[in-house]
């Protein structure tokens, strides 16, 4: 009878064991866990992302190289729009809660310090699991915090000026007369255009100040100071320049005026303008309208005219990944370091695969970077950007890029309809230090 008992005991274990161990598989469509996009255990992570044909894309590339390494590992990815994402993580954290997070999450280069800042012991440091200097150095100060490393770099929004050689030619310019040019020359080019073809130089929306941002960062300047928090902008003279620049273009008609995102792309899909300055991304979107094939150009984004240290280098948008401080934080970090932190095979399908690029410097020595682009006239426009992205300005974004930005919308509007541009920024200043210090 004990000898029965033993034996019952000993498959009772067995069984146990059988049903709660080792190789489970979670994935969102069976456990509830999952679902709201926790790691089960060792064998499974979760990442959270936006934008299905992109950064989504990209993770699943990462995927498949990882799995190359660690076939055991269960990536589970799950897509959010970018503001559901910054309202889930806001939500959780400030309640203490980590319930239902990722291990893995991507967050925008510009909110990256609110996060770090806010939430301080919330995200893992990934310091020593990437070499810091294989990456574009603009990319490391937004994404670290008190000389730890905390995200792992991912696409880079170096921006150039994409212009179509053909209007050019109309107004009796070349590619070598665009390279290292400042506004100033590019206003006086594009009078030049206008008149010849009567077409604008490009597009713009007053209440988007993307393009005062990408000009600021040629500079050095940012909205903030170099704490991350007090507000940069009374005084500040390269936001005044810009602004002067931004209103030029606007009052001189040598800009298309738009209002939403599907303007900006029939603007120069269209025919509409000669020129778009603006981040790599936008690369499919131009290439989306076939007959203008071996019309356009890339070259380096202009200065900033009374700045000697402005340079034909900026940036717009970009994010990187972002490990949580919870179970499965090695497992996350392990996979993030040798997939985007240092696969060169994965970089180069990133282009081939996405048109995208990352700011993992190694990868433009792969075959992807060299290919010459018939759309472009056979330029290497992945090398060339590549070679700019070296050359951004390093800026802390700080904590309030679009709380800020959001104010300098309202002060723009009252420099165009004419109000001094330096009481604009003042009165933008104390509205700034009133809002969010």
């Amino acid at each position: 009878m004990k000898k029965m008992m033993g034996i019952l005991t000993l498959l009772s274990i067995m069984l146990l064991a059988a049903c709660s161990g080792g190789n489970s598989t979670t994935t969102s469509d069976t456990s509830d866990e999952s679902d709201n996009g926790s790691a089960a255990s060792a064998e499974a992570i979760t990442v959270w992302a936006w934008d299905p044909n992109f950064n989504i894309k990209a993770m699943e590339l990462a995927k498949e190289v990882y799995a190359a390494e660690n076939s055991d590992l269960e990536i589970n990815v799950n897509e959010f729009a970018q503001d559901d994402i910054i309202q889930k993580l806001n939500t959780s954290l400030s309640s203490g809660s980590t319930s239902g997070l990722p291990n893995i999450v991507l967050i925008e280069d510009y909110r990256a310090q609110s996060f770090l800042q806010a939430y301080p012991d919330s995200f893992h440091p990934i310091t020593n699991a990437y070499n810091t200097d294989d990456f574009s150095p603009y990319k490391i100060a937004p994404t670290s915090l008190d000389g730890e490393n905390y995200g792992l770099p991912f696409d880079t929004g170096v921006a150039g000026l994409y212009v179509r050689t053909d209007y050019l030619e109309e107004a009796g310019y070349s590619i070598e007369d665009m390279q290292g040019i400042d506004w100033n020359e590019y206003i006086a080019i594009a009078k030049d255009v206008k008149e010849a073809t009567g077409k604008h130089m490009l597009s713009i929306d007053p209440n988007d100040l993307g393009l005062v941002r990408m000009m600021i960062q040629t500079t050095g300047s940012w909205y903030v100071e170099e704490d991350g928090s007090t507000p940069n902008i009374a005084g500040n003279e390269a936001i005044e320049a810009g602004f002067d620049v931004f209103k030029t273009l606007i009052t001189e008609d040598l800009a298309k005026p738009i209002s939403d995102w599907s303007q900006f792309l029939a603007a120069f899909n269209n025919g509409d303008v000669a020129s778009v300055p603006t981040g790599n991304w936008i690369t499919p979107s131009i290439k989306a309208e076939a007959s203008q094939s071996g019309k356009w150009a890339v070259v380096p984004f202009p200065s900033l005219p009374g700045f000697p240290d402005s340079v034909n280098a900026t940036n717009l948008g970009g994010s990187s990944w972002y490990v949580l401080d919870i179970a499965g934080k090695e497992e996350a970090t392990d996979f993030l370091a040798k997939t985007f932190g240092s696969s060169t095979e994965l970089y180069q399908k990133f282009i081939t695969d996405i048109g995208a690029m990352g700011t993992y410097l190694p990868a433009s020595e792969g075959d992807a970077y060299q290919v010459e682009d018939e759309f472009f006239g056979g330029q290497t426009i992945y090398a060339d950007f590549s070679q700019w992205s070296e050359e951004i300005p390093q800026v802390n974004f700080g904590l309030h890029t679009y709380a800020i930005e959001d104010i300098l919308v309202v002060a723009m509007q009252n420099y165009l309809n004419g109000k001094d541009v330096e009481q604009a920024l003042i009165e933008a200043q104390t509205q700034a230090e009133g809002q969010i210090r």
